[in-house]
């Protein structure tokens, strides 16, 4: 005869209070019914039971529950406790036939215990014979190790008829079930610990509203970061929380090694272990990543191979996370990790180093360096560490772009052995480089110096033997480009023409990288200089270089700035081509960092040459990739092209404040800054009338057309220039007009020098309009033709829209005269209407129509004369009129044509029809 059975075996756990609703996770379950199992494995303290009872307390179907311990590992005691959790539902039945399992029962009772299939095969038809759908559910079935049990299990499972039952099995190892069959059929539902984790808002909701703790939104998510949403955790350390002042302190130190943690997961999880178990799980947790092989080096004694162990530890779910879809790689939770950890320095100090020095073995068999490493500083083997840390950098010599762990690496090392190597000195010099730490990379540099010359270059050229020749570099090379770097960033452009050209004499000539970016510092150098057609031949060799070699960054990074230099050239064209190449060679990279720069760069272009539909679709892929693609230096870039855009929209206010905060994020690059947000902002207040202002950025620049002028303040000169402009504008002085017409002239002559085109055409523009303020209109259009002249070729038009109203008057001068009249009505349309006027048209029309009051027969022959370029005294002798009289004439014809000076009442005079346009 069978045993009572324990019927709180068979009683549904009820929903806990106040827990937090899952509501993700109940319709998961929900859409699996219409198969045959569902599967809740995970780790012990994942809330699989706790999930289990808010779902049945909802589900519309009738639920059976058994709850299994270690007495049901006998099929007799499994079999009596299922059909008993059975009987408990209320099902409809076959009228005449017995309860369901009743005859079952029966034959468990007698002296003959039937074959269990014979059984299971009578439950089957029985359930077949409900009419009504129902649930069972089997919880903590990893309790159950027998074979007898599993197979009677599988024979279910194979058997039932989903129509009538779904079974769930909540476990914490999967169960020896054909699980992989039963994915492909679609026959299984499976929730995991990634699903059952607590997410970020689950985590809130527990820890505030459950636990009433009221946290931070930053100590929540360190602790949900903490405990990877593992419910145990998250619910001892709310425990452990209630009564501390300082949580967020307590947040940062919480580990495995709280007293709650250590002893959860002791108790519960290693002591249940085998002993060669424990012990693979206290050797093996040094270790970030695990697989089999490694484990097997680090274990070297073990009887089961290493990848048999992992097997089986992901098979029991003991909080082991694979790494990867192969099943090769794992790690363990951090917190089991952590208590894993801390048994070992507390059972086996002793053996921790060893371990340390068997991983570093492996990691540096498989070529896994930067592992090697970790366990070499680990072990505090720290020559062995500095072999391998000097291999590393030399062998990804480019790819440390401000590296901080290959920094922190060396940092670890005693100092005296880092100032005794060479490679050490210089790679630590170059991350001090990258990061701007001057002072400290030049110490770096001044060792590494001494060292070089203290030694016989051959014996230097590696310090590893076993190191791969591919990789090797000369450390002299590395040395003066480091100096060339070192130069650069403090402004000594002859030191860095210098080393720079040291490195690319002493570098074979399929040494692209180190001589890819010595060329970019020699182009970078000769742009600071003026030299713009030098610097673009060094920039182009450089691209061409690190494309080679595969540095994409520094490749990209080399276009923009190669664009850069054409358009101070003056070849937007060619810059546009620039552009156009790297977004199409970036594209195909999968848009890596500093797309997004040249997508901003080319809408730049564009919208200088009035393509407005390309320069907005192309300043829209740019803010769409944002700061992921971006260089460092983009969102400063960025603020300036939206400071211009809303400076020609009269949105001044606005355009200052995106220069203020361009000057608040501003930082030195190796690039030179030829614009400064301050001459910029001046250029904005001279649009406002802010000439006080404007004066006073003046006087603290300390300019003076006395000076030596330079190519890095040419930008600030010519700001200069239109400063001296607006003053003339305001004071009409004829010492502030020759002071600005020297200056232009000095200005022009220096960058035709450096073949700087753009610079060019913005100081003959200004000459123009200099000679327009004092009424010396044919000069004004002589030099307004010799801008038109320069600009045409490269579709220049922002550069004389942005002049405003003085600009289009010329122009309407230059439309009667004939200069270029196909390029100035470009030009004009691209004017917007209140820069205009009235609107224009070019054909002639009858005054009457067109204007309020007519001018008179007087002073239309007076306008006559004035087209003809005529003095107000030659007026007056011709006419046989007084000068002022002609004056008045002239004043009455500039308020009937609402015009400013003489060629803007002639060009007027020509659209009204007023003045022939021959």
């Amino acid at each position: 005869m069978y045993r009572p059975i324990l019927t709180t075996k068979l009683y549904i756990p009820p929903p806990r209070r106040n827990a937090v609703r899952r509501p993700r996770l109940l319709e998961q379950l929900n859409r699996g019914l219409h198969r045959k199992l569902t599967l809740i494995s995970a780790p012990a303290g994942f809330g699989k039971t706790t999930l289990l009872s808010e779902w049945v307390a909802v589900c519309e179907y009738p639920v059976a529950w058994l709850s299994l311990d270690e007495e049901h590992n006998d099929p007799t005691r499994f079999l009596v406790y299922l059909v008993s959790a059975l009987q408990r539902l209320t099902l409809s039945k076959v009228e005449g036939e017995a309860p369901l399992g009743e005859r079952i029962l029966s034959s468990l009772n007698s002296p003959q215990l039937p074959p269990i299939n014979a059984i299971l095969t009578t439950l089957i038809n029985e359930i077949t014979a409900v009419s009504e759908n129902f649930i069972l559910v089997l919880d903590d079935y990893h309790l159950i190790k027998s074979a007898p049990v599993d197979q009677a299990l599988e024979f279910l499972v194979n058997h039932l008829p989903p129509s009538s039952i779904h079974l769930v099995i909540a476990t914490r190892k999967d169960p020896p079930l054909l699980l992989a069959r039963l994915r492909a059929r679609d026959q299984l539902t499976e929730l995991r610990a990634s699903d059952l984790r607590f997410t970020p808002i689950e985590t809130a909701e527990f820890l505030n509203r459950v636990m009433a703790l009221n946290l931070s939104a930053d100590d929540m998510t360190a602790l949900e970061t903490r405990t990877e949403g593992w419910i145990a955790a998250l619910h001892l350390a709310a425990i452990s929380l209630q009564g501390h002042r300082d949580t967020s302190h307590f947040i940062q130190s919480f580990s495995g090694s709280h007293y709650f943690i250590l002893d959860y997961l002791v108790e519960e999880i290693l002591e249940k272990q085998p002993e060669r178990i424990q012990n693979f799980l206290l050797f093996t947790s040094i270790l970030d990543q695990l697989c089999g092989s490694l484990c097997d080096a680090v274990v070297p004694q073990s009887s089961i191979s290493g990848q048999a162990i992992l097997d089986s530890l992901e098979r029991t779910n003991l909080l082991l996370i694979p790494l990867d879809d192969k099943r090769q790689w794992y790690r363990y939770h951090h917190l089991f990790k952590d208590v894993l950890q801390a048994r070992l320095a507390k059972l086996q100090p002793g053996n921790v180093v060893e371990l340390h020095l068997r991983a570093c073995a492996w990691y540096e068999q498989n070529n896994l360096r930067l592992n090697a490493i970790h366990h070499a500083l680990a072990a505090r083997q720290f020559e062995r560490a500095a072999d391998l840390i000097e291999w590393e950098w030399s062998a990804n010599i480019g790819s440390y772009y401000q590296n901080a762990t290959w920094t922190k690496w060396v940092q670890t090392l005693p100092d005296k052995l880092v100032r005794t190597r060479p490679t050490l000195s210089i790679g630590l010099a170059w991350e001090l480089l990258f990061s701007g730490q001057l002072q400290a990379a030049e110490s770096r540099l001044k060792d590494a110096s001494r060292l070089l010359a203290a030694n016989n270059r051959d014996s230097l050229e590696v310090s590893l033997s076993s190191q791969d020749e591919s990789i090797v570099q000369s450390p002299q090379e590395l040395l003066d480009l480091a100096w060339a770097f070192y130069s650069q960033a403090l402004g000594d452009h002859a030191g860095t023409i210098k080393y720079a050209r040291k490195t690319l004499s002493l570098l074979t000539e399929t040494n692209h990288y180190i001589a890819g970016l010595a060329s970019s510092l020699l182009g970078l150098a000769y742009w600071r200089n003026g030299d713009l057609e030098t610097a673009a031949q060094y920039m182009t060799d450089a691209i061409a270089r690190l494309r080679t070699t595969g540095h994409i960054l520094f490749a990209i990074s080399g276009s923009y700035t190669l664009a850069s230099i054409k358009i101070a050239q003056g070849r937007l064209f060619d810059a546009a081509n620039i552009y156009t190449e790297a977004l199409r060679f970036a594209t195909a990279q999968g848009e890596p960092v500093g797309t997004t720069d040249l997508h901003l760069g080319l809408s730049k272009l564009y919208h200088e040459q009035g393509n407005e539909e390309a320069a907005v679709e192309q300043l829209q892929k740019c803010l769409a990739l944002g700061k992921q693609a971006a260089l460092p230096e983009w969102p400063y870039g960025l603020y300036l092209v939206q400071a211009q855009l809303k400076t020609e929209q009269g949105e001044l206010d606005d355009a200052l404040t995106l220069l203020d905060k361009a000057e608040q994020i501003y930082q030195k690059s190796p690039v030179p800054n030829v614009c400064s947000v301050a001459a910029l902002k001046t250029r904005v207040w001279l649009r406002q009338d802010r000439l006080a202002e404007a004066l006073s950025w003046l006087r603290g620049q300390g300019l003076s057309v006395e000076n030596e002028l330079s190519y890095l303040q040419e930008f600030e000169y010519i700001t200069f220039a239109r400063v001296l402009i607006a003053q003339y504008r305001h004071d009409q002085t004829d010492e502030t007009l020759q002071t600005a017409i020297s200056l232009l002239k000095q200005l022009y002559s220096m960058a035709e020098t450096g073949g700087r085109l753009g610079s060019m055409i913005e100081i003959v523009v200004l000459q123009a309009l200099i000679n327009e303020a004092q009424e010396n209109i044919p000069c004004a259009l002589q030099f307004l033709e010799r801008a038109l002249t320069l600009a045409e070729t490269e579709g220049y038009l922002r550069i004389f829209v942005n002049e405003g109203q003085p600009m289009a008057r010329l122009l309407y001068g230059a439309l009667s005269h004939k200069i270029n009249p196909n390029y100035v009505q470009r030009v004009l349309a691209a004017f917007p209407p209140n820069a205009l006027g009235p609107k224009k048209s070019f054909t002639t029309q009858s005054q009457a129509t067109t204007l309020l009051e007519p001018l008179s027969k007087r002073e239309i022959e007076v306008l006559h004369l004035i087209a003809e370029g005529q003095t107000n005294q030659e007026i007056a002798a011709n006419l046989c009129l007084s000068v002022n009289t002609v004056k008045v004439h002239t004043r009455n014809i500039y308020g009937k044509l609402d015009a400013h000076h003489r060629a803007d009442a002639v060009a007027k005079a020509r659209v009204f029809g007023i003045l022939s346009s021959t």
